[in-house]
């Protein structure tokens, strides 16, 4: 199974690792499901998990650690469709992604991205739902 975990759900993991988005990204990697990411979706990523507002949750070490842990886990996969479609245009990131890559299931916490589920067969599911129905 192809699987995009979107940034929220990755920082959650990163910041509090008995949340359920962890309990999700660990049920990912465990059925060695290949997770997807974008050049794009990194970069936000690792700008986001680096702010100073993390800090009073975990230290600078310990995210790039877990930053480059993910990394090393992941397939980058280049994007061959623009997409205009999520309220927050940001969030068409993640679908650009599992559309370029094939994927079978974007996991979010993001309202905007699960309103469109299905999105072109693509389930969009949060992280309880995952650990429930995957």
């Amino acid at each position: 199974m192809i699987v995009v975990v979107d940034n929220n759900v990755i920082i959650s993991a990163a910041m509090f690792w008995t949340s359920v988005p962890a309990q999700a990204l660990r049920k990912a990697r465990k059925n060695e499901f290949k997770i997807i990411a974008s050049q794009f979706t990194l970069s936000e990523l690792s700008e986001t998990l680096l702010n100073t507002k993390f800090d009073k949750y975990v230290t600078i070490p310990k995210r790039i650690e877990f930053l480059k842990t993910y990394k090393n886990e992941l397939q980058i996969i280049p994007i061959t469709e623009s997409i205009n479609v999520c309220r927050d245009p940001k969030d068409d990131m993640f679908l650009e992604l599992a559309v370029s890559g094939n994927a079978n299931l974007i996991i979010s916490g993001d309202k905007d991205l699960i309103e469109l589920n299905p999105f072109r067969g693509i389930q969009i599911i949060s992280p309880k739902e995952f650990i429930e129905q995957i």
